[in-house]
């Protein structure tokens, strides 16, 4: 058989699909099983939702009840009938605020600090909002360097915070001292 030809009676031509298929269903079933993973995670995430749903609802009635508490008290406050009484304990409140401080531990702490040069003239501490003291001073000094140092130092040293200088007198003929009013937080706490 000199050349021998080959014929295909099939009506189509022979293809190899077979590769292509069986890709095609490997496919078809991983995206199959990510399906069924995803619809099993929304349905647990909705399981989970309703209950924090319902926690927080819980919590938004307690929050109205306490709030509504609150509004009662504030208004038995505002009465009239009671605004001495309120009076008077933001008065005892006020006293007890001003014993708490301790006026050994200021003289000490300030002494830390304060050169031998610095004279304190006057000192008065005050508790903010924050129930913080601020101490309200007076220092005078014959020069000014030794003020600045001490300045310096109230800012260095962990006890005092932020130091503010508002106003300052120069020597007179009656007072030979350089007057600085300096207010500076007190570390110590209530």
């Amino acid at each position: 058989m000199k050349g021998a030809v080959s014929i295909n009676l099939a009506s189509e031509p022979f293809r190899r699909d077979r590769p292509f298929v069986v890709a095609a269903v490997a496919a078809s079933a991983a995206l199959g099983g990510l399906l069924l993973y995803q619809l099993s995670i929304g349905l647990i995430e909705r399981g989970e939702r309703g209950g924090l749903n319902d926690q927080i609802l819980s919590a938004s009635a307690q929050l109205n009840k306490v709030q509504a508490e609150h509004a009662q008290l504030q208004r038995g406050l505002r009465d009239p009938r009671n605004q001495e009484a309120v009076d008077y304990a933001l008065f005892l409140n006020g006293l007890l605020m001003r014993k708490a401080i301790s006026w050994t531990r200021i003289f000490s702490d300030l002494e830390q600090v304060m050169p031998g040069e610095v004279r304190l003239i006057s000192v008065r501490p005050q508790v903010n909002t924050d129930n913080q003291i601020q101490l309200d001073m007076w220092v005078g000094s014959e020069t000014q360097e030794p003020v600045v140092n001490m300045i310096m130092k109230l800012e260095g040293s962990p006890l005092f915070g932020a130091t503010a200088v508002p106003s300052w007198l120069p020597p007179t003929q009656s007072e030979n001292l350089y007057r600085y009013r300096v207010t500076v937080n007190y570390g110590s706490k209530l």
